[in-house]
């Protein structure tokens, strides 16, 4: 799980203006992983993108990354 966190980590970092105000939490369910990324409110436009294109290109990439360890991965925005 810390791989899958390291890497949303690493691609939101480029996209956002505040790299020191993201926060990733972190669930593991067996085969589940569920993670939350906080980011400044300035940023929030900028991680979901016009018609949410940028998190969806996140949540692709996640996805294949945890098909390599085996897992199912779900990343949410929060406010």
């Amino acid at each position: 799980m810390d791989q899958l966190e390291d890497l949303l980590r690493f691609l939101v970092q480029g996209i956002v203006d505040d790299p020191d105000s993201i926060e990733i939490t972190g669930t593991e369910n067996g085969s589940r992983v569920d993670l939350e990324l906080r980011v400044a409110s300035e940023d929030m436009g900028k991680v979901i993108g016009r018609g949410g294109k940028t998190i969806g290109a996140i949540r692709k990439v996640m996805k294949a990354a945890s098909v390599k360890a085996n897992k199912r991965v779900n990343v949410e925005v929060v406010g």
